[in-house]
């Protein structure tokens, strides 16, 4: 089954934002020929369809990238990662899980736009995650953590020392990382990191 934008997706382009001509597009994630904004996926979401609203978060994570957004981006991306899927859902059978994704925006930090501190985000994100499939989105954020610490540099990407030392947090090594998403991921998850 070949993937086709949800009708829900094709219908509010906001006119103020465009892509930037010449830009190029992720091919880690679907075309978006069209602005598409993050509010724009939210009737995909509550469609309880899971696959379409995957499939639409990476879309409006490409619409984000090709705008100058690669931080909006990498939050979509989060979300894509957020989803309940199993391993043989069509979706991810045409669009695997973005951890690519992610590495290819980093590698493009210098382009146009705001991308924040991805390793300094990611430690936040997955030692403090809270609701549905807790424990497997904090190991996807720190094997997002480790992806960013292998491409940005340390010293302009820096590890928030000061939550480290003030909350005497562990960091988990990339090893352990991958055998934790190996249990609680779906299948392939883990070979699929560790061929990054």
């Amino acid at each position: 089954m070949v993937w086709q934008m949800p009708a829900a997706l094709m219908i509010n382009t906001m006119a103020k934002h465009q892509h930037i001509d010449g830009r190029e597009a992720c091919p880690f994630l679907p075309p978006s020929p069209k602005v598409i904004r993050p509010a724009e996926t939210r009737p995909v979401r509550e469609s309880c369809d899971k696959g379409a609203y995957y499939i639409s978060a990476l879309t409006c994570a490409q619409s984000l990238w090709l705008e100058g957004n690669p931080a909006q981006a990498i939050l979509q991306l989060n979300h894509a990662l957020g989803i309940d899927l199993e391993a043989d859902d069509p979706a991810l059978m045409q669009w695997p899980l973005p951890y690519q994704a992610k590495v290819w925006l980093f590698t493009r930090r210098h382009e146009e736009g705001f991308i924040g501190n991805p390793t300094r985000h990611y430690q936040h994100l997955a030692s403090r995650m809270s609701g549905p499939m807790k424990e497997l989105r904090s190991w996807r954020a720190w094997a997002c953590f480790h992806l960013s610490e292998r491409v940005l540099p340390a010293d302009e990407f820096p590890r928030d020392h000061r939550q480290i030392e003030k909350e005497a947090l562990v960091i988990p090594t990339w090893d352990k990382t991958v055998a934790k998403i190996k249990i609680h991921g779906i299948a392939g998850e883990s070979e699929l990191l560790k061929s990054i």
